[in-house]
């Protein structure tokens, strides 16, 4: 995260996961698929962000999960692993929308930029068990 967000943060604009009218937090499962998928977007900007980046360790506790990892599930839903590193998410948002839609509220999906998976929250879909903690942070400077 840069500045002072928290790592609860919603992304409401849309990503790869989630169309813009479905919010959704972005975290990763491993500390190095979490700094490849930052400072690939980093690298993308004209400008190198000079603001102060954190990297958080939580903890959560989901209802639904879909376990989306393999690549094999994901060619059934038109999302190819040559065509998935580019900037075009249509694919991936028809996949993560329509899991938000279903009612699940979270979906593991491999990193486009590590070896390693991702975890997409849907925090629409929360329910009064869930958790999300923070258990550590640490500020990365690179």
């Amino acid at each position: 995260m840069f500045a002072d967000f928290p790592p609860e943060r919603e992304n409401r604009s849309g990503a790869r996961w989630n169309p813009p009218e479905t919010p959704a937090i972005y975290t990763s499962l491993g500390r190095e698929v979490a700094l490849a998928e930052a400072e690939y977007y980093i690298k993308i900007q004209p400008l190198r962000p000079s603001a102060q980046r954190r990297l958080y360790t939580v903890s959560v506790r989901l209802s639904s999960v879909l376990d989306f990892s393999e690549w094999e599930l994901l060619r059934k839903f038109g999302v190819e692993k040559d065509s998935f590193a580019p900037a075009d998410y249509t694919s991936c948002q028809k996949v993560g929308g329509a899991v938000e839609w279903l009612g699940h509220d979270g979906l593991l999906i491999p990193s486009a930029r590590a070896d390693g998976t991702n975890l997409v929250i849907f925090p629409n879909q929360r329910k009064p068990d869930h958790r999300f903690e923070v258990l550590r942070s640490e500020e990365i400077t690179t």
